[in-house]
């Protein structure tokens, strides 16, 4: 009889205490044992990666499934198809911009059942907090929804309307729960007519609509007392607000995005209307200023923001960034692409996995996730660090061929995913989670 069901062997692998040599065995989905690399295991199966690198299972706390209602945008198939190629073997929906948006336990229900039996990843959900919705907010908390999300400025759906902050502090003393706030100021963002220019387009969103938003998070947080999270922030003029908050001790959280971190306006042409994001990508110096932000831990973790549509509504037929949909979709991508700007900047594999896997993981309460560690969910990627590869926007797996990274070379190739043990490209194994549970 054998010991375990699955020993993977790397001479790099990405543990809690650094990277080193190992052997992790697998037992019933759970990590039973990190041992020595070349130590004697019985097991059913067994993986030596040699000089390619272990890592635990990525955890994306920010996508945009779409489905039900917009599944011609994204669905859970393709979404996690995705996901488990690019090594993330964990994702949390954002409330929007499905059909009907998650904002209810019934709606929470409908976005179950469309998930079900067709997820190749582990998939858990946000609720959303929207005018008029308050009453629902503890009923969808104690039905395993991980959070809420809420805009301060139009989500561009207009079933998912924004709070004003008056609003936003009420939903904040409503329930002890982690909330989500995309932070700009609608006030300050100006009026962006037909224009093919991106120039003007991040001219019409300035930092200062980030900035005072997120003070205004961070206000309603200290006010309130509640766990507060900027999502994909892209302003470093905010990071020294997010600091004194941390630093006051409110319970106050930051993320940004790969293409944040990757990209910069002066590189996007004018009518390139892939690159359109909200917040908007913004220049060299910003990009560097986020990434100083990351290596302080004042930005804790980096996520996706998945958010893709259909090729339609991003307008490359006029370049009209006006009218295109704001989103880029980047969940197969995110690991090499921050990988190889971080690799750059003299960061390890283990920063990466602490930003895209540890984090994201602990802010959402998935205790099992996120690490090699014994008692750990068997989630692993096998990633070779050293390889480039030219991005073919026409070999993702999301559903719609748009990519502002097609035939970008970055550095990283994931090579293959196990969810709990399980080589993900089999038959779909991924479950649904629920905040406390997972």
């Amino acid at each position: 009889m054998t010991d375990f069901d699955l020993v993977v062997r790397s001479r790099r692998a990405i543990t809690p205490d650094g990277e080193r040599p190992a052997a992790i065995a697998v037992r019933d989905g759970r990590i039973a044992e990190i041992a020595a690399y070349d130590a004697q295991l019985r097991a059913d199966r067994e993986e030596d990666l040699g000089r390619l690198a272990l890592l635990p299972g990525l955890v994306d706390t920010h996508v945009h499934v779409n489905e039900p209602g917009r599944t011609e945008w994204e669905g859970f198939a393709s979404a996690t198809r995705a996901a488990a190629a690019g090594g993330v073997t964990t994702i949390i929906d954002m409330p929007l911009n499905s059909l009907p948006p998650t904002t209810t336990t019934d709606a929470l229900e409908i976005k179950r059942k469309a998930a079900a039996g067709q997820i190749r990843v582990d998939v858990g959900f946000w609720g959303g907090a929207v005018p008029g919705n308050l009453a629902d907010l503890a009923p969808l908390h104690d039905a395993g929804v991980f959070g809420f999300k809420a805009f301060l400025i139009d989500s561009g759906v207009p079933e998912f309307p924004p709070l004003t902050p008056a609003e936003l502090s009420e939903a904040f003393a409503a329930v002890d729960a982690l909330f989500l706030v995309h932070a700009e100021d609608p006030d300050l963002v100006a009026a962006h007519g037909s224009s093919p220019s991106y120039a003007d387009f991040v001219a019409s969103r300035p930092r200062s609509a980030e900035n005072t938003a997120v003070a205004r998070v961070v206000a309603a947080a200290r006010r309130t007392g509640a766990r507060a999270h900027v999502l994909h922030l892209s302003s470093s003029e905010a990071v020294p607000l997010i600091a004194a908050a941390k630093a006051d001790g409110l319970r106050v959280t930051a993320e940004t995005c790969p293409h944040y971190l990757t990209l910069t306006a002066e590189e996007v042409p004018d009518g390139a209307t892939q690159f359109k994001c909200c917040p908007p990508i913004r220049d060299a110096g910003n990009r560097d200023a986020l990434w100083a932000a990351l290596a302080d831990g004042v930005i804790d973790l980096i996520v996706s923001d998945h958010s893709p549509c259909t090729p339609e509504l991003k307008r490359a037929d006029t370049g009209d960034f006006a009218a295109a949909w704001g989103g880029i979709a980047s969940l197969q991508l995110g690991l090499p692409l921050v990988w190889s700007q971080a690799r750059e900047r003299g960061h390890s594999l283990s920063d990466v996995v602490r930003w895209m896997a540890t984090n994201p993981a602990a802010l959402a309460g998935l205790d099992t996730k996120g690490r090699l560690a014994p008692g750990a969910d068997a989630d692993l990627v096998a990633l070779d660090p050293d390889t480039t590869q030219r991005v073919d926007v026409h070999r993702l797996q999301h559903r719609n061929p748009v990519s502002p990274y097609h035939d970008r070379i970055v550095t990283g190739v994931v090579l293959g995913s196990w969810l709990r043990g399980v080589p993900t490209v089999g038959e779909p194994t991924g479950r649904l989670l629920e905040r406390g549970t997972a």
